[in-house]
């Protein structure tokens, strides 16, 4: 039996905070990961993906451009940017593992099992621990219906070493959106398939209606209010059957994406036999982000079932919320500053705050400001023709409770919205700011 004052389950950004905060202050730490050290951000999603969408960031600048200074529309190398965005990847966790040797923290690299309240069984080893983080993550969710196993996974697409000619993603969330505008920017047939009736649901939908036109003007076909119910294996293609209420139709293509949510990645752990209280959204914690039934156990990141988005500078600061407590016992409340997130998509859709129903649920009196901005000059210069806005402001105050954008890199102004609800910044005195010009941040006044 080895033991531990602090083992960390996930080697994620929430348990790599985690574990190293804990070690500098002399705690004996242990932390495991079945897969790669570095989590699925930094390996399997936000950073691969964004390296990925530079080389299509560029192709659709020039489409925009040509016959208005640019004659030539450069054409993706698909294995010249997978093995750029490789680069990446592969210096991540021979990275991270030297520096918790470093910090004197032992790695291990096995699934993990509770055995009891404050033991593990993690490979062919027996640990106890003072306390036990749960940092796991997430990860696709299973699809149970017939031929389910023949969809692929988001990391699947990340790892393509040749693009299909075909694709179709099962589900209207943001994954299947950002992949599908990239492999269709790349030259690929590319169908969405969503069970419901509007996609990106937990966005403003008066900016998604924007993203579904430009979604559609890329030519991806979406296809809602349908749900999946089988998938078949024919020749070379895959058959999906899909189910709406008015009839039954069937989809070809040459490879499948299960873009259907990522649940948390707890229900392999054993949990009962340690006693800890779950949801299907992750582990049950209180304020101080420990379980409500266990208190040997924390849990942050996407494996909580907290109050945060399931977004990685989240995760950190839910990382350092938990160290804090194990270190100095529990004296910090989780407090979650606007979060702002971003559907990675081009032109891409950006949100933080409130959106109008949140705000109208809490009894704020609000006013709203939405309006389709495709005349304004960053529209013009840079040929786009999505480019719309949603502020959301609380009249007594005059502060802003939501912002809700889509256009021309909104991933870079939803920064600047998010610094001013933090601040609560009045409108008047971001109207009466001076912003450089001409630059996109210079709209924000003129959105309020």
């Amino acid at each position: 039996m080895k033991e531990y004052d602090v083992f960390i389950i996930g080697s994620g950004m929430a348990g790599m905070t985690i574990a190293n905060k804990c070690a500098s202050k002399g705690l004996k730490v242990g932390i495991t990961d079945e897969l790669p050290y570095g989590g699925t951000c930094a390996l399997r999603g936000c950073d691969p993906k964004k390296v990925i969408i530079g080389a299509t960031e560029v192709r659709d600048f020039a489409k925009r451009l040509k016959g208005i200074g640019i004659d030539t529309i450069p054409i993706v190398n698909w294995k010249d940017i997978m093995d750029f965005k490789q680069s990446f990847v592969d210096e991540m966790p021979p990275k991270i593992e030297k520096g918790y040797k470093k910090n004197g923290i032992d790695t291990f690299h096995s699934s993990t099992k509770f055995l009891s309240e404050n033991t593990l069984e993690v490979g062919n080893d027996r640990i106890k621990a003072d306390k036990i983080v749960i940092a796991s993550g997430a990860k696709p969710r299973v699809l149970e219906f017939e031929g389910g196993h023949y969809a692929k996974s988001s990391t699947d697409f990340l790892n393509l070493e040749r693009l299909p000619k075909s694709l179709l993603f099962i589900g209207g969330g943001y994954i299947a959106f950002e992949f599908a505008h990239i492999a269709a920017r790349c030259g690929a047939e590319v169908t969405i398939v969503h069970r419901g009736e509007n996609p990106l649901e937990n966005f403003e939908q008066d900016i998604v209606k924007h993203l579904v036109s430009a979604t559609k003007e890329l030519g991806i076909k979406l296809i809602l209010n349908t749900d999946v119910t089988a998938i078949e294996k024919v020749d070379s293609q895959y058959r999906v059957k899909g189910k709406s209420a008015e009839k039954t139709e069937y989809f070809e293509a040459e490879a499948v994406f299960n873009s259907a949510g990522r649940p948390p990645a707890i229900f392999d752990l054993d949990l009962d036999k340690a006693k800890i209280a779950f949801t299907k959204n992750g582990i049950t914690v209180d304020k101080y982000l420990q379980s409500t039934s266990n208190p040997y156990i924390y849990s942050a990141g996407d494996a909580a079932d907290s109050e945060g988005l399931p977004l990685t500078p989240v995760a950190v600061l839910e990382g350092h919320t938990v160290a804090s407590n194990i270190i100095k016992g529990n004296s910090k409340e989780i407090s979650y500053p606007p979060m702002p997130t971003v559907v990675f998509t081009l032109p891409t859709m950006a949100s933080v705050g409130y959106t109008e129903r949140k705000a109208k649920e809490m009894n704020y009196n609000i006013s709203i400001n939405c309006t389709e901005v495709g005349n304004w000059f960053n529209a013009k210069r840079l040929n786009v023709k999505e480019y719309a806005f949603k502020t959301i402001i609380d009249k007594e105050t005059q502060t802003i409770l939501g912002a809700h954008l889509i256009g021309p890199h909104t991933e870079e102004t939803i920064n600047l919205f998010a610094m001013a609800i933090k601040t609560k910044m009045r409108v008047n005195d971001i109207r009466t700011m001076i912003f450089s010009y001409p630059t996109l941040a210079s709209d924000i006044p003129h959105m309020l």
